[in-house]
């Protein structure tokens, strides 16, 4: 698990001397409890300091163990605030004459470190820690610029997302005490209990903990419905970060017409999405995605939505042109925050509309865009979260070739235009939905007639129809979107070329998605 791992690796930190620890998080809860335990396990004094509290040490009430979010930790009480040493100064003058065997808990100090007089300091109080073991553990914002005091006495760690055993802990635990206070009703089956779990991923603990309370209070009891209640505080967390947007994804695959290949491919993988656990169990790992190749109006965007809506997955979409910026190396921050954020909300659908056109080769914009897909390659390869990409791209003239390197996605696809069969299903559809009887038309005679266009442009020659019948007074016909057909030149025709590039070009390295 990767909470054991880091509790692991900073535990072997403190026994091993390194003096200041720099854990990038913003849980300092969460984190809190880990260093109790640590310091614990280690039969170690622990101090922690708030700006509101000042340095205080924990005193243990109890030898008995309590479970703490899937550690063991003593239990412990705060005194009143030292407010002598409210100041960073202060505090840190503490830990250098206290000069023992140690772990310090600074909370948010790293916003400090600007004045050098609190670098130079904390420098000072670290020292001691190089002759015994110990050490000063520093949580939220670490500086994207260390002072020149502290390089070689820091070490940077990346506090893990709370474990799916962690979220169980807590909606179990959360249960059993709201239980205890009035009546409730338990209605998660088994593997709606691990979706809830899931869904939970990308909450801090203490923000897990607030919704399954309302969750629960508000009808008295935990079920389905919660699931979506979850969805819903993270579709705001995603407002308010600005970086993702969230989609409703009402789509269904079975609406899709055509696109069997790549129907059949995502079904396998439903299972491994909606039963995570037996999957890692039987060596699947979650898929990172695919790149769909195809020409404009093919489904590729609703493919995307669809995916989503059959996997019962939250759908967001990156614009890497949103993410954009003037100032140098922004544009890669910003970048780098907005993954990082799909991989907390995780498990996602992650949709990346005409990736080409973020990552386009060549492109003449002072090598940021290079920069980003240097970026976006290390995420693709080494990300944390289950999150599923579905990138699509209309022009493979304009890709990078490092897109495409095997391993990036799980596959390609290419999206073809659909075939007669498959015409006559879309506007089937879209007859359909707009409250007409397919039956009605001679749906053979119009696929016939429609030869070479796009589902969007049969989709719009249905449109075009019904516009037409409005304005004479008719019903819609056959007669009327033969003659709407006939007065549409799709993109087949008038991108003949580039259409036929792109089959040569899929053919032999793409999977036919139809």
């Amino acid at each position: 698990m990767a909470t054991d791992l880091f509790m692991r690796d900073l535990g072997l930190l403190v026994r091993s001397r390194h003096p200041i620890i720099f854990i990038r998080s913003h849980e300092h809860e969460r984190l809190h409890h880990l260093l109790m335990y640590l310091a614990d396990s280690l039969n170690m004094p622990f101090y922690v300091w708030t700006r509101s509290k000042g340095l205080k040490h924990h005193f243990e009430l109890a030898v008995a163990k309590v479970e703490q979010r899937g550690h063991k930790a003593p239990m412990t009480v705060l005194e009143s605030p030292n407010r002598a040493t409210m100041p960073p100064l202060a505090a840190l003058e503490d830990v250098e004459n206290e000069a023992r065997r140690s772990l310090y808990f600074f909370q948010s100090l790293g916003t400090e470190l600007s004045e050098p007089m609190v670098a130079s300091k904390l420098r000072d109080a670290a020292r001691q820690f190089l002759k015994h073991e110990g050490g000063i553990v520093i949580s939220g914002t670490v500086p994207e610029h260390l002072p020149d005091a502290l390089h070689g006495l820091s070490t940077i760690l990346e506090m893990p997302l709370p474990s799916l055993r962690e979220y169980r802990s807590l909606a179990e635990t959360l249960f059993r005490d709201l239980s205890q206070r009035m009546p409730l009703d338990f209605r998660l089956s088994r593997d709606e209990f691990t979706q809830l779990s899931r869904n939970l991923q990308g909450l801090s603990l203490l923000e897990a903990e607030k919704i399954l309370t309302k969750a629960i209070i508000q009808d008295q009891q935990l079920g389905p419905e919660d699931i979506i209640e979850v969805r819903k505080a993270k579709k705001h967390l995603i407002e308010q970060e600005g970086l993702l947007e969230f989609y409703a994804s009402e789509h269904k695959l079975d609406e899709i017409a055509g696109l069997q290949g790549l129907k059949t491919w995502l079904s396998k993988r439903r299972a491994i999405v909606q039963r995570p656990d037996e999957a890692r169990a039987f060596g699947l790992e979650f898929p990172k995605g695919i790149l769909l190749l195809g020409v404009q109006g093919s489904g590729k965007s609703l493919c995307a939505k669809a995916v989503a809506s059959d996997w019962q997955l939250p759908l967001v979409k990156l614009d890497p042109s949103s993410l954009f910026n003037k100032y140098i190396g922004e544009s890669e921050r910003n970048f780098r925050r907005a993954t990082e954020l799909a991989e907390k909300l995780s498990p996602i659908v992650l949709w990346i509309d005409e990736i080409e056109k973020a990552f386009a080769a060549g492109s003449e914009d002072g090598g940021v865009s290079q920069r980003i897909l240097g970026v976006f390659l290390a995420w693709l390869q080494e990300r944390k979260g289950d999150v599923f990409v579905v990138a699509t791209a209309n022009d493979v003239s304009k890709l990078a070739p490092e897109l495409l390197r095997k391993g990036r996605f799980d596959e390609l696809f290419f999206v073809d235009l659909p075939g007669h069969e498959t015409r006559k299903a879309i506007l089937a559809l879209h007859l359909r939905k707009r409250k007409r009887q397919p039956q009605r038309f001679d749906l053979d005679s119009l696929a016939k007639l429609s030869e070479g266009f796009s589902g969007a442009e049969l989709e719009q020659a249905i449109v075009s129809g019904l516009y037409t019948a409005f304005a004479e007074g008719e019903e819609l016909s056959t007669e009327l979107l033969e003659a709407e057909i006939r007065q549409t030149v799709p993109l087949s025709v008038t991108m003949a070329e580039k259409l036929q590039a792109l089959r040569d070009w899929a053919r032999g390295r793409a999977v036919e998605a139809n």
